[in-house]
């Protein structure tokens, strides 16, 4: 009996200790990316830019939902189809109101559901659906029901915008797929008339195609447009991009991700990365879209970096094509930074005047231009790396896995893996250790010992 009291006071302290602080860490980490709240003052906006509708244009309607939207999922595909120059592309919410993309991207869209429906008086021509969390039904429910209203027309889900496409019941008896950890993770369980695939980086099943994880989006969103435009324009769009994974448009089977060791690192840097570097991107109008989904869905995701947005405008940045960006942070106001980002190709010279107010300010962190020099390669290929080097190797290489960026070109550099996501949890089984041994020499062994002394006491009044 005593014996099972010391293995369980052992036991206790470490599942409370290791297992409280993880759990506490992962949760808060996981819930900043997904649910990132907003710590200042919404400004007064008065000028929306809104692309020109050409009723001679399909139009393509990127979803954006009241709690949070996956800023991969909309950023992307957004930018992709505005890149043919051939549709009418508009960012829709449920209403007209600020609407955050994960990591803490603020954007306002362009039209509500009702307004698009009225402008169009008929349905898109085609919805793109990213991931958007489910859990609050009522700030959910008219996302749900405006893609079933629209039933009819070409649905395209990326990464885990499958399952927001599963929920909708339009699935039912079709082949479909979406991001890998949602299979493991037991998610698609609820929709067992879904033939679901995870060998395919697409599924393109009559008016709907269902992506796998977040490049994956690229292969179906390039493909839509082989159908719709031909093959010719959406080789042009891939070019680019500099996408160096065109063959997937073609054949999407692959070997499937698993659920596996790689994603320890994941974790850790959730559960234990308590030291987060603190990095700002400058918004700047006329600022590629895709560029700068590249700086919250390589760092913010990664459980590694705070990203906040800076811009000393009062009204909202106008992305190259036509994205409405309300920043978080002035210059005069912003958090203390380890990094600045700049992201863009084009930033030198289309941030110039930003660039030159913030250092003006005295500022000490030195503006990164992340995507100088890079004009050959893909947008996500120098943030990966550099975040091998901020960070380390295994955080980057999960990284590109996360992203199902299967191109073999990339080149980490840094320390092997994390010191501190691994080390914590090594300072903090000690710590469980030693309190344990405490509680065990103080409380368990001494009423042991003062038994014994109390038997040896009697014992020897009764001789």
């Amino acid at each position: 009996m005593k014996i099972f009291l010391r293995v369980a006071v052992y036991v206790m302290t470490f599942v409370i200790l290791l297992g409280g602080v993880g759990a506490f860490g992962y949760i808060h980490s996981n819930h900043a990316y997904w649910f990132p709240t907003r710590q200042t003052p919404m400004p007064a906006l008065q000028d929306v830019s809104v692309p020109e509708y050409n009723p001679k244009k399909p139009t393509v309607a990127v979803l954006l939902s009241n709690s949070t939207t996956e800023v991969f999922d909309f950023m992307v595909p957004y930018e992709m189809f505005a890149m043919t120059e051939s549709y009418n592309v508009y960012a829709v919410a449920p209403d007209k109101t600020m609407k955050t993309l994960t990591g803490g991207l603020d954007l306002m869209p362009h039209y509500s559901f009702d307004e698009l429906d009225q402008l169009l008086g008929k349905s898109p021509d085609l919805i793109v659906i990213p991931a958007m969390p489910m859990g609050d039904e009522a700030k959910y429910k008219p996302v749900r029901e405006w893609i079933q209203k629209h039933s009819d027309t070409k649905l395209l889900s990326i990464c885990a915008g499958g399952v927001n496409l599963a929920d909708t019941g339009l699935l039912k008896g079709k082949e479909a797929t979406t991001d890998w950890k949602s299979f493991d993770y037991h998610e698609l369980d609820k929709y067992p008339e879904i033939k679901w695939r995870r060998d395919v980086r697409y599924v393109a099943d009559g008016n709907i195609v269902a992506s796998a994880a977040l490049t994956s989006g690229i292969d179906a969103v390039l493909y839509v447009i082989s159908q719709q435009l031909g093959e010719p324009m959406a080789e042009k769009i891939a070019k680019e991009m500099n996408y160096p994974s065109y063959h997937f448009v073609k054949n999407p089977k692959v070997d499937p991700y698993y659920v596996d060791r790689t994603e320890l690192i994941f974790t850790f840097n959730q559960a234990f990365q308590w030291n987060k570097k603190s990095a700002g991107v400058l918004l700047y109008n006329g600022m590629d879209d895709g560029a700068l989904a590249t700086i919250f869905d390589t760092y913010a995701t990664s459980g590694t970096t705070k990203v906040y947005t800076i811009s000393d405008a009062k009204q909202p940045i106008v992305t190259k094509y036509h994205l409405n960006l309300v920043t978080r942070y002035q210059m005069s106001n912003v958090p203390k930074l380890d990094r600045m980002f700049v992201p863009g190709e084009e930033a030198k010279s289309l941030a110039a005047e930003e660039v030159r107010q913030w250092n003006a300010r005295g500022n000490n962190v030195v503006p990164e231009f992340i995507h100088s020099g890079s004009a050959d390669r893909f947008m996500f290929e120098a943030p990966l790396e550099d975040l091998a080097k901020q960070e380390d190797v295994l955080t980057a290489k999960y990284g590109a896995k996360r992203l199902e960026y299967r191109a073999t070109n990339l080149k980490f550099e840094g320390k092997p893996f994390s010191y501190e996501a691994f080390g914590m949890p090594v300072l903090i089984s000690l710590a469980a250790f030693l309190t344990a041994f405490y509680i065990d020499r103080r409380f368990i062994r001494k009423v042991k010992t003062g038994r014994q002394v109390n038997h040896r006491h009697i014992h020897k009044s009764k001789s």
